[in-house]
């Protein structure tokens, strides 16, 4: 028997606040209608209730004291003029029927009985045939029989025309209630909307600071917030620079010291060492700069001479770097943030695979796809986020053997940001690399 799957939980509560703002609002303000209502209508319906069985004790008693009082060859004439649609007045014994009277029923009994005078004999039967119908059997002064037939129609304390008037009313409370919940939910969703595409370095819209109070001190607390961030990273590139600039006095001093000494291993070793640091502190600094890519102004490029001229530069180091696709057109981009990006990732394919090759394409949207491909090891699929990440090395490729310091494919990924793209990696078929550029 094949397996069933089973689903999780039903769960018919909304998951959005603003939709579950707009049910408690608009359930509370039904509610509250439907109440409304209900008082209106059993307070109307008691009234006419009692309405109906007034004017019936006084109409019943009035009819029959003219029936007695008229002569029998003329009480057929009046029967049609005493009819009053729920009741009228019958001369005979009436229809059989039995005792036994239901609520409503036992209530009109009751209200005919005070109005009869109570020199006549009455008694009352219902007649199960016809629901709630019933009759009155009384005797006049002459002996001869009276059937009041009491045939009572539903009460409509309500007009024809209120149905349509709640609809209105139900239509008119939706709307409300979600004009105002929109008015609630909207600062939230702006706050919510300007906190994920923070970025202090960016030249992005300041939140407004209008509306209610509440809603004004959030948008200063959070302009303010952006601002202490936007100045606490400026201060640590700071920092970084003030450290790199006092580290390579004394960097440069050994490095002299240890070349005028003689040779040795230990020598040789010193030397690379000092070299190393002063590698690591140069893309420190690079890399904390790096958010900082957006203080370039952007201009338009010729993307397809800005590869050659980038590719033959290395050619003419003898680098083995070739472009097999490109496009000619221009863009809109921070050329010198865009020439770091490529220039890290050639490097690094160069160093993990031998040869680099560069490929341009436009997407029909209007995007463009830069991609640097590489023939060496490539990344475990598990780790491409985490190569983006400053300081993260692969073991078995990124050591200090190799010259790594952790920091070039982090800087491309924060420089990528910067310039408004984004920088993904996957291993090509058949072993390598592909770093794909995307902007526009």
């Amino acid at each position: 028997m094949s397996a069933v799957e089973v689903s999780g939980p039903f769960r018919p509560w909304p998951r959005t606040l603003g939709s579950r703002l707009f049910l408690i609002l608009l359930a509370g303000l039904m509610l509250a209608q439907g109440l409304t209502f209900s008082a209106q209508f059993m307070e109307r319906y008691m009234s006419a209730k009692a309405i109906m069985l007034n004017t019936l004790e006084s109409d019943v008693a009035t009819s029959v004291a003219i029936l007695d009082r008229l002569p029998a060859s003329e009480r057929g004439a009046w029967i049609e003029r005493l009819d009053r649609g729920t009741y009228r007045y019958q001369l005979g014994p009436g229809l059989p029927g039995i005792d036994t009277l239901t609520a409503q029923g036992a209530g009109i009994a009751g209200k005919i009985r005070q109005a009869v005078d109570p020199r006549f004999p009455i008694r009352f039967q219902s007649i199960p045939a016809d629901g709630k119908r019933l009759q009155a059997h009384l005797t006049l002064s002459d002996s001869n029989p009276l059937t009041i037939d009491v045939n009572p129609a539903p009460i409509m304390p309500v007009a024809q025309w209120l149905p349509y008037v709640l609809a209105a009313q139900l239509i008119l409370l939706v709307l409300c209630t979600w004009f105002a919940v929109r008015q609630v939910i909207r600062p939230l969703v702006s706050l919510a909307n300007a906190a994920d595409a923070l970025d202090p370095n960016k030249k992005t819209p300041r939140l407004s600071e209008t509306g209610p109070s509440e809603v004004a001190y959030a948008a200063r607390a959070f302009n303010a917030m952006r601002d202490r961030i936007s100045a606490y990273l400026e201060e640590r590139v700071q920092i970084l620079a003030a450290i790199s600039h006092d580290l390579q006095t004394p960097i440069t001093r050994m490095k002299l010291r240890a070349e005028i000494a003689e040779d040795s291993v230990d020598r040789d070793k010193l030397i690379q060492d000092l070299a190393e640091i002063e590698r690591l502190v140069h893309e420190g600094v690079a890399y904390a700069r790096s958010a900082h890519g957006n203080m370039e102004k952007s201009s338009r490029i010729d993307i397809g001479s800005f590869i050659e001229s980038l590719v033959y530069d290395y050619q003419d180091v003898g680098k083995a770097v070739t472009v097999t696709e490109k496009i000619d057109g221009a863009i809109m981009t921070r050329p010198h943030a865009l020439r770091r990006i490529l220039t890290n990732l050639i490097d690094n394919a160069l160093k993990f695979g031998g040869t680099a090759e560069i490929t341009v394409q436009r997407q029909p949207i209007g995007t463009v796809l830069i991609g640097v491909l590489d023939r060496g090891p490539g990344i475990p699929d598990d780790q491409f986020e985490a190569v983006l990440q400053p300081f993260f090395r692969l073991e078995q490729s990124r050591n200090r053997g190799t010259g790594g310091t952790g920091l070039g494919l982090a800087i491309a990924h924060q420089l990528a940001l910067a310039i408004d793209g984004s920088l993904k990696l996957r291993n090509r078929e058949g072993g390598g690399l592909l770093a794909e550029i995307s902007i526009g």
